[in-house]
């Protein structure tokens, strides 16, 4: 590990948050995809001229939306991954920025942080 990148508590804490991060991301993931695939077997039972419904949104709505939120999910998973490779290359904490250490209160907040505030 970097000597710039924090203690080794900060390291050990910060793979426990990261792992629990990653878990919970996988389960929303997972709770997401088997709500697009209710949405896309709703459709198939409904009448197609959704976009005149006035009981509210739209199924393409819906399905936009639950696109929108799997690819947030995923790209937050990609993030706690690297974070995660940051950690085993004795990288994390360390700005990818400017190169300084990453304030550990900012780490606790956002603990796939690849840069210190200023950057």
């Amino acid at each position: 590990m970097s000597a710039r990148a924090g203690s080794i508590g900060l390291v050990e804490g910060a793979r426990g948050l990261l792992e629990a991060e990653r878990d919970e991301a996988w389960q929303r993931l997972a709770g997401l995809i088997g709500s697009f695939a209710e949405v896309v077997a709703a459709s198939r039972d409904t009448n197609a001229d959704d976009e005149h419904d006035p009981e509210g949104a739209t199924i393409a709505f819906e399905r936009s939306q639950l696109t929108t939120l799997v690819a947030q999910v995923r790209w937050h998973l990609a993030e706690v991954e690297a974070a995660l490779l940051r950690l085993d290359a004795g990288t994390y904490g360390v700005c990818e920025g400017c190169g300084a250490p990453i304030p550990e209160a900012r780490l606790e907040v956002r603990p796939v942080a690849r840069t210190c505030v200023g950057c």
